[in-house]
């Protein structure tokens, strides 16, 4: 097959044969992506970026001589122009480490092909590996960052007020609701640590990331926030200060009883081939909170939580966005941008101090849901 002048190149580094010609078939059959070369360990791979110009690296975890964890920073520090995505197993030892590869700068990663996956596992993988290469190689392009900042010492930063879209006879905000995909456990990560310790709201998150991935990825953003982080169980009741995640495969949805929000757990069809998915998670707030909404959509690939985002504009609440240029992927962000939907556009450091801008000096309830 004939490629497009400008097909995105690809590195695959893999210790299996069978594992690097699963991927390179994949990628190959693409016309706007090659594969120009694969590697069986991370040193053979740095040593194929010295020679060959690469837009992303398809990075295995475990490989003799240099393993993945090894070689991305390598890799980030040597080739700042290439982005990574690491090819995880859906193990927890394989969602704790692809979480320390994202916390090192690791754009997103894929889940790797078992050995006996079915034709609709492998067409689900085919679409799940060239959409991220897409998003993640066009955001290359466009110069955007990749590589995090701390978010264990870092402090809020001045809030630049100018920013903000003031609007006299605002509710007081009730719950924060962030939506999150590609780069977004970092941005998640510096959120959420930019709060203070004393934050009064009940904070709920859709995070595109599968089961296990969200359990540790709420033990993760519970040490860098230092503030309790838990995957959602159904029936949790919502708690002021307590943060709460959207587990893997099951949509988060917020409902009331008796006047009080507590946390439902539903596996409906997915939304925007996502399951989590934030237009689920919005809309049920936007319908229970309505004007007392605060929400904030964080980089991502897609349109998830564009639709969702409509309904708490339309009711009077109020959405921050992620700015572009500190995306890793301005998808999602962008997509309420595009729509004309009335949010805050912010850059990554800005979004906590803005948060706490809008509910400071309001005295909050903890208790019933007002109508």
């Amino acid at each position: 097959m004939s490629k497009a002048p400008d097909a995105f190149r690809v590195l695959i580094v893999d210790d299996s044969a069978v594992i690097r010609g699963a991927l390179g078939s994949i990628v190959d059959s693409e016309y706007d992506m090659m594969v120009v070369t694969t590697a069986n360990t991370g040193r053979v791979a740095l040593d194929a970026l010295r020679h060959s110009k690469i837009d992303v690296v398809l990075l295995d975890i475990e490989m003799p001589e240099m393993d993945g964890l090894t070689a991305l920073p390598l890799i980030l520090e040597g080739y700042p122009q290439t982005r990574v995505i690491m090819a995880s197993s859906l193990t927890q030892k394989g969602a704790e480490v692809t979480l320390t590869a994202l916390a090192m700068g690791a754009s997103d990663f894929i889940a790797k092909p078992a050995a006996k996956s079915g034709s609709g596992s492998l067409a689900t993988l085919h679409v799940e590996i060239t959409s991220k290469i897409r998003a993640i190689g066009h955001a290359a392009r466009a110069g955007h960052s990749s590589v995090p900042r701390s978010t264990t010492t870092r402090r809020p930063t001045p809030l630049r007020t100018e920013l903000l879209s003031a609007r006299t006879g605002d509710a007081p905000p009730r719950i924060l609701a962030i939506a999150a995909s590609t780069g977004g456990p970092n941005a998640l990560a510096a959120v959420l640590s930019g709060l203070p310790n004393d934050f009064p709201l009940p904070i709920v998150v859709t995070q595109h990331m599968p089961a296990v991935f969200t359990q540790m990825l709420a033990q993760r953003l519970e040490r860098d926030a230092g503030r309790p982080c838990v995957e959602a169980r159904d029936g949790d009741r919502l708690v002021p200060g307590r943060t709460y995640i959207a587990p893997g495969d099951y949509h988060m949805i917020v409902h009331t009883h008796e006047g009080y929000p507590f946390v439902k757990l539903t596996q409906t069809e997915p939304e925007n081939y996502c399951r989590p998915a934030a237009d689920a998670m919005f809309r049920s707030v936007a319908s229970i909170y309505g004007a007392s909404t605060l929400a904030v959509v964080l980089t991502g690939m897609g349109e998830d939580g564009m639709r969702g985002c409509r309904e708490i504009a339309a009711r009077g609440g109020r959405i921050i966005v992620q700015d572009e240029a500190s995306s890793v992927v301005w998808g999602m962000p962008g997509a309420v941008v595009r729509d004309g939907i009335s949010a805050t556009v912010l850059p990554l450091d800005d979004v906590a101090a803005a948060v706490v801008h809008i509910v400071h000096g309001r005295k909050l309830s903890s208790g019933a849901v007002a109508a």
